[in-house]
């Protein structure tokens, strides 16, 4: 619990979504974050972000004397609350039904079902359109209610009695055991509203939607350990992917906070360049080669339509639909989740250097090529374009991999991923005989590595540092063995390791690099990162250190929520902190495990 008794922890919530879009739902029945038809439209439901001016969507037992119980149905993302009260035992099935006909009726259904003896349950329904900036009215009718704002209308279909609050509604319900009420909320056009659905039609789409999930995940091939672990998060980043595109989002949430009070609050709703590879890499080594070729076909759009200007032929982020713009705006009305500002949308980012990206994408284009289709040549072509611009780019400062605000610098791991972008290009056009300048191609890749062995190493420190001319580690270089860019055993590597558990790791928790040592233009501290946090359980593997990666990694495991899902941080205290769920941490999950595995035999 926050200090503040209206939010409840990130950690006490679930998620579902039907691939366009997701709404969270908290541990006391609550939807406290959802935007309707796509990830990155505006909220309907937001109090998450502010308790009295976002929205929220809540049912749950009309008395207090509860204890609640949250579940998925197994290897589905249907979620399920249950409700245990001295009376009987209730639960809200929660769920979107997934269709591939874009015009069929798109819809977040909550079932009520009393399981034992008997409950009364209490709905509240007060949405506030675009992020709580637009007026809407309510509008109640014989089967249900209608919501209409200037851009968007929202029904609430039911036959349960619903009453008028506060530009909401609200209803109390009784059910015995067996009984139970259906809810649909969906968009709306004109005239009368969605038609009511029978008990058997719920119960259709319930079961219509635990076979979409639990027929989707069947192809998965992985049979190793922590397979439950595994499961979930390839359902979570299937859960965040975008049907349209097949973009994934880094998170389905904005502004929530990398520390309790602090202003590093950022938009995640978008799809960033350097998630491709470890998003192909999970999926292609899971068997989802559907998603990875729509992902892939997502990935090829942007570097076919670089153009080489400003500060690079890429973005380091795109919206789910490829658009470049990401301006960034404060929404002043909001107080943020336990008062943390500012509440942000958009992201200033997207305009940044970061000269990793080359090499996330061109090694994802790799991976495809190596373990999916091979590359067309005209997409080998636009992908040459931007090696080229790379090989005359690659030695600039930039902002890095953590998107610090704190000015450029010589990252050590923009260098290493340029070197990255530059072999694995080389390996495609040696392994396809693809038009290319090998010579050009490895008098770069050989100054790039001769450079970072040279200003990356810091000889005093005995450690590959965070950047030229510093003595700062960085968690970011744990990906250096995981490139193949140093073999793991390497004496420096071996010595930069040990630097790197010395200091900045806490009980198998990986801090990003040391804030106070290495100012990044932002105010207040943070907690670890999880995804730098199995970046070193792997480290830890590829140089043999079995035991201390396997401790490592099943201790990392116990920091998951009660459904098995991670958000961006932990906190001291060992709480969820930042946007959540994080694909980036279930990404890194799933390499983690899928590779210890391995090592394990």
């Amino acid at each position: 619990m926050t200090a503040d008794r209206r939010y409840l922890p990130i950690a006490e919530h679930g998620v579902i979504g039907d691939l366009h879009t997701v709404a969270l739902v908290a541990t006391d029945g609550t939807i406290d974050w959802y935007c309707p038809e796509r990830f990155d439209a505006p909220s309907v439901f937001a109090s998450i972000l502010d308790a009295d001016k976002g929205g929220h969507y809540r049912i749950a037992p009309a008395h207090s004397e509860h204890v609640t119980k949250q579940l998925y149905v197994p290897d589905t993302n249907v979620l399920i609350t249950r409700f245990l009260t001295p009376h009987g035992v209730g639960e809200v099935q929660d769920f979107m039904p997934i269709h591939r006909d874009p015009n069929h009726r798109r819809q977040l259904l909550r079932r009520v079902i009393a399981v034992r003896g008997e409950m009364t349950f209490m709905l509240e329904c007060r949405p506030r359109f675009d992020y709580g900036r637009a007026k809407h009215t309510t509008l109640i009718g014989e089967h249900g209610a209608a919501f209409v704002s200037d851009d968007l209308r929202l029904a609430l279909v039911t036959d349960a009695d619903l009453q008028p609050l506060d530009d909401g509604v609200a209803a109390e319900f009784h059910l015995s055991a067996g009984q139970s009420e259906v809810f649909s909320l969906e968009k709306a056009g004109e005239g009368p509203l969605p038609p009511l659905l029978t008990d058997d039609d719920a119960e259709d789409a319930f079961e219509a939607t635990v076979r979409y999930w639990r027929g989707w995940l069947s192809h998965s091939v992985y049979r190793g350990r922590w397979r439950e672990m595994v499961n979930r998060s390839a359902l979570t980043l299937k859960l965040l992917t975008y049907r349209p595109t097949g973009a994934i989002v880094a998170a389905p949430t904005t502004s929530l906070p990398e520390q309790l009070g602090g202003e590093r609050n950022w938009d995640y709703r978008y799809t960033w360049i350097r998630d491709a590879a470890f998003s192909l890499y999970a999926l292609l080594r899971l068997g989802f080669t559907e998603e990875a070729e729509a992902f892939m076909g997502w990935l090829t759009d942007r570097f076919r339509e670089s153009d080489g200007q400003g500060d690079g032929p890429l973005q380091i982020m795109y919206g789910i639909d490829g658009r470049a713009d990401l301006a960034e705006q404060v929404l002043d009305h909001f107080e943020g989740y336990g008062a943390s500002a500012p509440v942000r949308i958009g992201n200033g980012a997207a305009g940044q250097l970061q000269l990793d990206i080359y090499g996330e994408l061109i090694d994802s284009v790799y991976l495809y090529n190596k373990y999916g289709e091979p590359i067309s040549y005209d997409d080998w072509m636009d992908l040459v374009k931007v090696l080229e611009w790379l090989c005359d780019n690659w030695d600039r400062p930039d902002e890095g991999i953590w998107e610090t605000r704190g000015g450029r610098q010589h990252f050590t791991y923009s260098r290493l991923m340029s070197w990255v972008a530059i072999e694995r290009a080389i390996r495609m056009a040696r392994q396809r005989g693809l038009p290319a300048d090998l010579v050009a191609w490895l008098k770069a890749r050989d100054r790039v590595t001769e450079q970072i062995m040279t200003r990356g190493w810091n000889e005093q420190r005995q450690a590959f540092v965070q950047h030229y001319e510093s003595d700062v580690l960085d968690a970011s270089v744990l990906l250096m063995p995981l490139t193949r860019f140093i073999a793991p055993k390497d004496p420096r590597w071996l010595s930069t390791l040990d630097a790197i558990g010395n200091e900045l790791v806490s009980d198998s928790l990986v801090y990003r690099y040391n804030a106070a040592a290495s100012p990044d233009g932002l105010h207040g501290e943070e907690g670890t990162f999880s995804i730098c946090s199995f970046w070193y359980v792997e480290a830890l593997a590829r140089a043999g250190r079995l035991d201390e990666a396997r401790l490592a990694f099943e201790k990392m495991l116990t920091y998951a929520n009660h459904l098995g899902l991670y958000s961006e941080e932990i906190g001291p205290s060992g709480e969820l902190l930042g946007n959540f769920p994080q694909a980036f941490t279930h990404l890194a999950l799933i390499s983690a495990a899928v590779n210890l595995d391995q090592r394990l035999g």
